[in-house]
């Protein structure tokens, strides 16, 4: 018996641009993680590609809003990005707790979302 036909792959041009223009709507001061830009984009499962899209991505596009499904930073193993996407959110006005985490059930968007940004 012949193992079944591994899935065609994600055409890449297709699925970052979608995940672009999700991470370009999340307004200041809010924040969406990598799964729920994944699920936004239409390409449930695949939170690990917002992950690599964001790498490559232009400076110019909000890739700091995206965050963990805990709230937090992931680590980038690159000296400062961490660093700086925090403090990139607490200019926004983003508060992080004791361990180092949004709270996402304050601070998290959806992109169906009509409500101005959330004030701590």
């Amino acid at each position: 018996m012949k193992p079944p036909a591994a899935p065609s792959p994600l055409p890449q041009h297709a699925l970052y641009a979608a995940i672009a223009t999700v991470v370009a709507g999340i307004p200041p001061g809010r924040v969406m993680s990598y799964g729920a830009v994944a699920r936004a984009a239409g390409f449930p499962h695949h939170a690990r590609m917002v992950a690599r899209a964001l790498a490559q991505s232009p400076q110019a596009l909000p890739w700091f809003r995206v965050v963990n499904h805990q709230g937090g930073i992931s680590p980038r193993g690159l000296n400062g990005e961490d660093d700086l996407q925090r403090l990139l959110l607490e200019e926004e006005g983003l508060e992080f707790d004791a361990r180092g985490r949004i709270n996402m059930a304050r601070s998290s968007w959806q992109p169906d979302e009509q409500t101005p940004p959330r004030r701590a």
